[in-house]
């Protein structure tokens, strides 16, 4: 529910009400009106009828074996499902990858999001009831939310003034106060959703699903790259940081036989050298790679005969293999050896389907 909605339904009533109702639900983080004691029940039933708690309805919570990772489908008022992560990293991190789009027109070769298309965007407040759903249920535990990724399900780049409504109202004091350092986008490359970002006074961290250094190998595991690709996509990378002066992070997961040899790691590092923006073509401090475990699922058919894998004929579907650990580790030398910032992700949510790439309303 938007401030401009809030202040509709509040007509007649004193102004300090609006503080009331957004303390209520941002800061006190309420699950219902009724728990909201300093507005007269009157209001609380009106809001309950007109402004409920959260647009969103928990549909299935489903918790990992180790307990880390919570993946929770939720349906929208108009029945679509979408899919939300909660991850608790050790020591004091918990990050909610959240989702901006109902299902995802992107149709990377290796997502189980994009084998399910585009239903529709979502609404600010769809992202940020995401958000308050995993608040509520860490402070319920003596915990709370430190972080949000917009990794989940869609292109953010795609849906971007919802968007960025969503990380105003998270951002805003008076919500839920998240840093911007705590706050990121991850898009796929979409590059005039980086060049809007470059102005955009909101500075959250950026992250690009890079996952070749070709475009080629680009092209055939992401569509987008005909659209924007490598040479526009850096041009904008370029601008974006200085503009911003802010850290990149490139994310490349590895498949096993298509994009984790260690000529490809060869590449990927001559490209982000040849791109520093200071033209030095030495490795930068405001390029870091994210090496992510591929984690097998089913993928469109035509999409694995491209890289020639098997199709089930019953299902018209393959898989791609995961990188094995030798290999991972053997990519992650080579451009540590160069001199790239790289690390390799910690896995969440695997044995839930939760993990990255994962997420294809399989609830019904």
């Amino acid at each position: 529910m938007t401030t401009d909605a809030l202040e509709h339904i509040l007509a007649g009533e004193p102004k300090y009400r609006l503080s009331q109702v957004r303390e209520a639900k941002y800061r006190s983080l309420v699950s219902s009106w009724s728990e909201a004691t300093a507005l007269p029940p009157a209001l609380r039933e009106k809001l309950d009828r007109e402004a409920p708690i959260s647009c969103l309805t928990l549909v299935t919570e489903t918790a990992s074996a180790k307990g880390d990772t919570v993946k929770c489908a939720f349906r929208c008022a108009d029945g679509q499902l979408i899919e939300t992560v909660l991850m608790r990293h050790e020591g004091e991190r918990n990050t909610v990858c959240v989702s901006s789009q109902a299902g995802c027109p992107m149709a990377c070769a290796f997502c189980a999001t994009g084998t399910m298309g585009l239903k529709r965007n979502l609404t600010a407040q769809e992202i940020v009831d995401q958000v308050l759903h995993f608040a509520r249920k860490m402070k319920a535990e003596g915990d709370a939310v430190t972080n949000v990724v917009l990794m989940g399900m869609g292109e953010p780049f795609h849906n971007y003034d919802s968007v960025m409504e969503a990380l105003r109202t998270l951002n805003d004091p008076k919500g839920l106060a998240f840093g911007v350092r705590r706050m990121s986008i991850s898009t796929c490359g979409i590059v005039p959703g980086i060049l809007k970002l470059a102005d955009d006074p909101l500075r959250v961290n950026l992250a690009i699903s890079l996952h070749a250094p070709n475009d080629e190998l680009r092209s055939n595991l992401m569509p987008v790259n005909k659209a924007y690709p490598l040479a526009k996509l850096f041009a904008a990378i370029r601008t974006y940081i200085g503009k911003t002066n802010r850290k990149i992070m490139f994310e490349h997961l590895l498949i096993d036989g298509v994009n984790d040899a260690p000529e490809i790691a060869e590449e990927l590092a001559d490209l982000l050298c040849r791109e520093n923006p200071d033209g030095t073509g030495r490795p930068t401090p405001l390029y870091h790679v994210n090496l992510i475990k591929y984690h097998t699922t089913e993928v469109l058919g035509s999409a694995a005969e491209r890289f020639g894998l098997t199709v089930d004929p019953k299902t018209g579907k393959g898989t791609f293999p995961s990188s094995p650990v030798k290999r991972r580790s053997a990519f992650q030398q080579v451009l540590y050896d160069r001199g790239i910032s790289v690390t390799h992700r910690i896995t969440f949510g695997e044995d839930i389907d939760a993990a990255c790439g994962q997420l294809a309303n399989k609830t019904k």
